[in-house]
């Protein structure tokens, strides 16, 4: 028996109107992703890249179409239900790693978790054991100001790994790092793949993208499948 779909996308379309100019970030995409799967999306800048990963993560809602995750509908959900689907099923690793420059990478780690309303040993255990997943045990007491770019990366992940998310979604999680560390951080985003994270990476890099199982590519939010 086929397995059923994790995520699955019909006939999405979105525009953004800038001024005079409307721009049509997704075109009528129907696309569908099965649990465990490692996928890069590529495409040049503007080509809504982004913006369906931002779908797909439920920071941002189709004009028209189904966004089918687990059984529900992300495109009729309202604001609370978005948020708590985003807190629950999707870990976010970003390009500017977008950590809280104030906290240290263990506060950094724990938000999410004050967010789901995790209790306060619970928040500084869950913490702990991610920072030690991704190897910066001894570095928990940091701020962001004291780590390496590398290091900063790695804080990221294991804030979005912080609620056990089924889904984790890197938008260009190498681009402001250099090619050693940019590798470090594949290898290490690759490994959760194997543990069973469904990976979606946004990426302009082909070295990156042709580490993943399957490749989408999307020009002026058309999207088809392999490298471009």
């Amino acid at each position: 028996m086929p397995q059923p779909a994790l995520i699955e996308l019909k006939s999405v379309s979105k525009d953004y109107t800038i001024g005079d100019e409307t721009l049509h970030a997704l075109a009528n995409v129907s696309l569908s992703i099965k649990p465990g799967e490692f996928i890069a999306i590529t495409g040049p800048s503007g080509s809504g890249k982004s913006t369906l990963a931002n779908i797909i993560g439920g920071l941002d809602k189709p004009d028209s179409g189904s966004v089918e995750v687990e059984g529900a509908d992300l495109a009729k959900a309202g604001d609370r239900q978005l948020s708590v689907y985003r807190n629950k099923h999707i870990g976010f690793v970003f390009q500017a790693f977008n950590l809280q420059p104030t906290y240290t990478a263990l506060e950094n780690v724990m938000l999410p978790l004050v967010l789901a309303g995790a209790g306060g040993k619970e928040r500084k255990a869950r913490a702990q054991e991610c920072l030690n997943d991704v190897g910066l045990a001894d570095r928990m007491s940091h701020r962001p100001t004291q780590l390496s770019g590398g290091q900063r990366q790695r804080v990221s992940i294991a804030r979005a790994l912080a609620n056990k998310p089924s889904i984790i979604i890197a938008d260009e999680p190498t681009g402001n790092l250099d090619s050693a560390k940019g590798r470090e951080i594949m290898t290490l985003l690759a490994g959760l793949n194997k543990q069973g994270i469904t990976l979606i990476i946004i990426t302009h890099d082909m070295e990156v993208a042709k580490q993943a199982s399957r490749v989408l590519s999307i020009h002026d939010g058309a999207v088809k499948e392999g490298r471009s």
